[in-house]
């Protein structure tokens, strides 16, 4: 009771304190006081007019971005779904009266002048600020030349060029690429951790007078003999040739079973178009085989159609498509043998680089930084871990400012699934100079 009464008795004390205090106070006392309360008074008025202002410039930045326009072009959902389906998910994000979409045709080679004009064909909107293009079939350099003598405000990008890079470089003002140099590498090295022996490429000679994909095979032949693989170069029609698409849909599900049974269970599969890759995925289930990734990577890219899997409802939220995707592979045997990106780089590309030109028209990143490129990239890829580079010509070896080599961590599909890791190798230096 002694300990308590001292301690009550203490509070006393202080509290007649406190009050002689406030009863007492000087005039020095009340001055101070006075001052603070209008510098309190000061402070409020200042946030109040910084929170105003900052209320302006969104309001500014949003009538901003309504006075401009974005056009996305892509190839057909027949052709290219992904790239498609991420200008489609943009204009819904955005508005159609901001964002504008045009498709090139599926012939692109034989129709060129008909490319050409519809990418142009979107400059003539006046308020058209920025152009992308993806994939940038042939044509597209023209097209974008054409734009920059009548309209050079307009910001040019190619997403994927099928155009030699140094040249679609001198017309556009951003281009951004897979890394066909790493993911050389990085998809064999794949493959020979996952048991493979053998590896076989499959493509058509148009593809291969690209610069991208030739070096690209180069690069997976040096590989296999670094890690004792057998490469293999196998043809199958071209898709724009007169055959179609199914036609050449067509001959790769008959050839699978032949390839299959003459390469053996341990060989993994890589096709250069997108047609190709639904039969091809479609077969491998049925025969036996490894598909590490697509030339264009996503749970999307030839899955559903192979796998007779309907992912309507799971429409544009990547990590339940792939959980579906995932788990219809196990169902069917798959396990540890099929590939992808977790989530699609045709539509990231589509979505990821307008959302990066608005970023830019808006003041809010720089066109050539790819920091301010991933930022976009990760708008619609938020669980994706990525990497890229300059690219660099390897008969000049010059570093191309405005042109960039992008791609993600591969993930294969399993119960679990797990990711490689690929964005953490280090890609030996030798085979940035092979061609």
């Amino acid at each position: 009771m002694k300990k308590i009464l001292s301690i009550s008795l203490a509070a006393i004390m202080i509290s007649s304190l406190a009050a002689c205090g406030n009863s007492n106070s000087t005039p020095q006392t009340k001055a101070v006081e006075t001052q603070a309360e209008t510098k309190a008074e000061e402070t409020k008025a200042e946030e109040t007019k910084a929170e105003e202002a900052k209320e302006e410039t969104e309001a500014a930045g949003e009538k901003a971005a309504a006075d401009y326009h974005i056009g996305i072009v892509t190839g057909s959902v027949s052709q290219s779904e992904d790239d498609r389906r991420g200008a489609e998910a943009f204009q819904a994000e955005y508005g159609e009266d901001m964002v504008k979409l045009a498709i090139y045709p599926d012939n692109f080679t034989e129709e060129l002048e008909t490319t050409i004009q519809t990418i142009v064909n979107l400059s003539d909107d006046p308020q058209m600020k920025a152009i992308i293009v993806n994939q940038s079939v042939p044509g597209t350099t023209e097209a974008f030349r054409k734009i920059k003598e009548s309209r050079p405000d307009i910001l040019c990008i190619a997403g994927e060029s099928h155009e030699d890079l140094p040249e679609i470089g001198s017309a556009a003002d951003l281009v951004c690429n897979n890394d066909f140099v790493a993911r050389g590498y990085l998809i064999i090295r794949t493959a020979h951790e996952l048991g493979c022996d053998t590896f076989v490429h499959i493509s058509f000679p148009r593809h291969m007078a690209y610069e991208t994909m030739s070096r690209r095979v180069a690069i997976m032949q040096a590989a296999c003999e670094e890690f004792g693989m057998k490469f293999v170069l196998e043809t199958a029609p071209d898709p724009t040739s007169d055959v179609g698409v199914a036609g050449a849909q067509a001959y790769i599900l008959e050839k699978v079973p032949e390839w299959v049974e003459k390469y053996g269970q341990n060989a993994a599969y890589f096709c250069t178009n997108d047609a190709h890759t639904e039969p091809l995925l479609k077969q491998l289930l049925e025969y036996g085989g490894y598909f590490i990734e697509a030339d264009l990577p996503s749970p999307l890219m030839g899955y559903p159609g192979a796998l007779g899997i309907d992912l309507t409802a799971e429409a544009g939220d990547f990590e339940k498509i792939l959980a579906k995707v995932e788990s219809t592979i196990c169902e069917k045997g798959g396990a540890g043998h099929f590939g992808t990106w977790a989530y699609s780089y045709g539509y990231i590309q589509s979505a990821g680089l307008a959302q990066h030109a608005m970023n830019v028209l808006n003041g809010e990143s720089e066109l050539d930084d790819m920091d301010d490129i991933a930022k976009a990239y990760q708008k619609y890829s938020p669980k994706a871990e990525w990497n890229g580079s300059n690219y660099t010509n390897v008969d000049t070896g010059v570093k191309l400012g405005n042109v960039f080599l992008v791609y993600q961590d591969t993930y294969i599909m399993g119960d679990p699934g797990h990711f490689m890791g690929s964005t953490q190798v280090e890609v030996p230096e030798k085979y940035f100079t092979i061609k």
